[in-house]
């Protein structure tokens, strides 16, 4: 793909749910300083899902915080939607552009769930925080790419999302149908910052190459927390996980984390 709209593709960033990333060239039309930009292209969608993902979009870029990434546009063209947003260059949790020191993840997680209480605030959910969706910045991180998924696709469960390797950041109550919520937006910091700290999953090793096989495993096993993790770091993990009624609130997980930094 070489581009849509007025965007010029230079090259793919990867894949996330129901859709792909580009590094793209900025149109002139764009009233921003930077040269490049981020473009998420999703498959096809009817009127009605535009709408609903452009208002949700909207609701996105209307939260006020430095640890969201900028949104800057959004649109549609020949039944294919895409949006733009800010392009940081140092990667992600899962796809860092060099191996992230453990101050720096834990500072990045930090401002994940900083940006994760912004929304909570506003009365929305991301509903697709994981280690991809936290961009690495020179003082921390941003959290990007809100889940779209069921915005795209009305009654859709997670498990029918493009994307099988969100499945081990999603809080299990969301695998059973349950609607989104604040605490399972608290799930994923949880095991986000498990993956980003240990580089394994709460469930081990999935079988990401057989989506059944690996919803099997997720809804059949309870989630582990490494041996490896530090007494403070897997108590937070812990209660991230733990019964919804029961967990901190995002900020509570952003303070918990500058605690353990000093």
């Amino acid at each position: 793909m070489e581009g849509i709209a007025d965007y010029e593709f230079v090259r793919p960033l990867g894949a996330g749910n129901h859709g792909e990333f580009y590094l793209a060239r900025k149109p002139q039309r764009l009233p921003v300083e930077a040269d490049l930009v981020a473009v998420k292209v999703v498959g096809g969608t009817g009127k009605d899902a535009f709408r609903r993902a452009t208002r949700e979009l909207k609701a996105f870029a209307a939260v006020r915080s430095p640890y969201l990434v900028t949104l800057y546009d959004a649109g549609q063209q020949g039944g294919v939607f895409y949006y733009s947003m800010e392009y940081l260059p140092e990667g992600s949790l899962r796809l860092p552009a060099t191996p992230p020191s453990r101050e720096r993840v834990l500072r990045s997680v930090a401002c994940a769930a900083h940006a994760v209480q912004a929304l909570h605030e506003e009365g929305i959910v991301h509903r697709d925080v994981k280690p991809g969706n936290v961009l690495l910045t020179e003082t921390g991180g941003k959290l990007s790419d809100l889940g779209l998924s069921q915005v795209l696709t009305p009654g859709a469960t997670v498990t029918g999302m493009g994307d099988i390797g969100s499945v081990e950041f999603t809080d299990p109550a969301l695998l059973r149908g349950d609607d989104p919520s604040p605490a399972g937006d608290v799930w994923s910091l949880g095991a986000t910052l498990h993956w980003s700290v240990t580089r394994t999953g709460l469930y081990g090793e999935l079988p990401v190459h057989d989506p059944l096989l690996t919803l099997r495993k997720v809804n059949t096993t309870p989630p582990s927390v490494s041996g490896d993790l530090e007494p403070g770091l897997a108590d937070l993990v812990l209660a991230c996980i733990g019964e919804p009624a029961r967990r901190p609130t995002a900020r509570g997980v952003a303070d918990r984390l500058y605690a353990l930094l000093g």
